[in-house]
């Protein structure tokens, strides 16, 4: 049996890297099993709003770099709230462009780049919707009208 190359292999041998998204922490922009990326080696150090193609473990990440700091980028993903510190040496690829249902668009777009810009400006107010809604959720679940709530909001 051949031993399936890792994506640095990929990258070495080819200088590209395409393959399908999977999970959600970069959704809305990419999509589980519906989006592939193209990735490449970087040519230089990566800027903020560049997404970097990373390793944590034996685990591939893409997520969005947010900055930038001595030895290391501070990454978060679109769908996420965590902020990382990756170590450079630990960037493998950046993303270049990316295709969803035959069109292609890359990430040097006015378009992309306008929706990164405002996706990164509006993170404070993700957080606070994220926070009021599940402080909205525990009260609603201590005065017993959780349940209500869910079916009315499901129209039943």
């Amino acid at each position: 049996m051949m031993k399936k190359a890792t994506f640095e292999e990929i990258l070495n041998q080819d200088g590209v890297l395409v393959y399908r998204t999977r999970g959600v922490s970069m959704v809305p922009m990419l999509r589980q099993n519906r989006d592939l990326v193209v990735i490449r080696v970087p040519e230089k150090r990566l800027e903020p709003l560049d997404t970097a193609l990373y390793k944590r473990g034996s685990d591939y990440i893409l997520h969005r770099v947010i900055g930038v700091a001595d030895d290391h980028y501070l990454i978060r993903g679109d769908n996420t709230f965590v902020i990382e510190h990756v170590p450079f040496v630990n960037v493998i690829g950046v993303l270049t462009e990316f295709k969803r249902r035959g069109k292609t668009y890359s990430v040097t777009d006015k378009a992309y780049l306008r929706y990164a810009r405002l996706w990164n400006a509006i993170y404070p107010l993700r957080v606070f919707y994220r926070r009021s809604r599940a402080f909205a959720v525990r009260i609603a679940r201590k005065l017993g009208v959780l349940p209500l709530i869910k079916k009315v909001l499901r129209h039943e």
